[in-house]
């Protein structure tokens, strides 16, 4: 079990957000100073490349001069990712039987009920991530019936 790191994997469009955007929003979402207490759950950026891998320290030292602290994230190359088991995947909305059922529905082959955006989205809002203003300018592009619209709001308010 401590012979991984569990990460996310993003895929992205750099005509819609920037690696280094990505970045300030990595270093926005969690305690860049605090350490890391096991492999399994190591604090870090992996990079594919060597622009990657240089925008990553940059906003490593950006951090740490506006913090005063220093980093401890690790800044490391991806050398492989493997996809997380089927029970791991959208854990949080799993908890959330009727918006899943819902989805599955919409997506009846796990591979792409795992690969689509919406439910990812939904997944995150499930997990308290997103404000009730981002949720009513994107409900619609959503695939929900009413009465899952409902019920993501009544999430989202929470």
């Amino acid at each position: 079990m401590g012979d991984h790191t569990e990460a996310v994997q993003l895929d992205y469009d750099p005509r819609k957000i920037t690696y280094e955007e990505l970045l300030q929003i990595f270093w926005d979402s969690h305690q860049p100073s605090s350490p890391s207490f096991s492999r399994q759950y190591l604090h870090a950026v992996f990079y594919q490349n060597q622009e990657q891998h240089d925008a990553a320290l940059a906003s490593k030292a950006v951090v740490e001069q506006k913090t005063g602290s220093t980093v401890r994230t690790a800044i490391a190359p991806m050398r492989s990712f493997t996809v997380a088991e089927d029970y791991h995947q959208k854990y949080l909305l799993k908890n959330h039987r009727a918006l899943q059922n819902e989805m599955a529905l919409v997506y009846p082959q796990h591979p792409d009920f795992v690969n689509s955006t919406a439910v990812s989205r939904l997944n995150g809002y499930a997990g308290g991530y997103g404000t009730e203003e981002q949720l009513a300018g994107e409900i619609d592009t959503l695939g929900l019936s009413s009465e899952g619209q409902k019920a993501l709001f009544s999430i989202v308010r929470r």
